[in-house]
């Protein structure tokens, strides 16, 4: 089965040459999702909470836009600008990752993000791998 890009106006349209995902063979890779709404362009400020809470919408997007689900995602990296903000950023992840099976995570601090976010979140995800 070929692969095939995915395409949504719920999250940031890529700045480059790369999708927002691709899907092959029922696998969905979402590319780093970050702080910035789509519906105003314009980069969500504030703190790691709010910032957080936008990148993960973002990702809903993508994913909901490829058929897939928050449940469906078997993997997630992180990327924060400090880790020092761990701990409230978990506080968010957690409400979008509340199940019995939350995906396997890597998190990373970073020197810098796109924008000067605090925050990027990329995923993997298997359709119809959920609940």
């Amino acid at each position: 089965m070929p692969k095939h890009r995915v395409v949504t106006e719920h999250a940031p349209a890529p700045v480059g040459p790369y999708a927002q995902a691709v899907v092959v063979d029922g696998w969905v890779f979402v590319s780093g999702q970050v702080p910035l709404d789509p519906a105003t362009g314009q980069w969500v400020k504030g703190d790691i909470r709010a910032q957080a809470e936008r990148a993960l919408r973002n990702l809903q997007a993508v994913l909901a836009a490829a058929g897939a689900r928050l449940e469906d995602v078997v993997k997630t990296t992180v990327y924060l600008a400090d880790l020092e903000e761990f701990s409230a950023f978990n506080e968010v992840y957690a409400r979008f990752f509340a199940g019995d099976c939350p995906p396997a995570r890597a998190t990373v601090e970073v020197r810098r993000l796109p924008g000067d976010g605090k925050v990027e979140i990329e995923a993997v995800a298997r359709l119809g791998a959920g609940p």
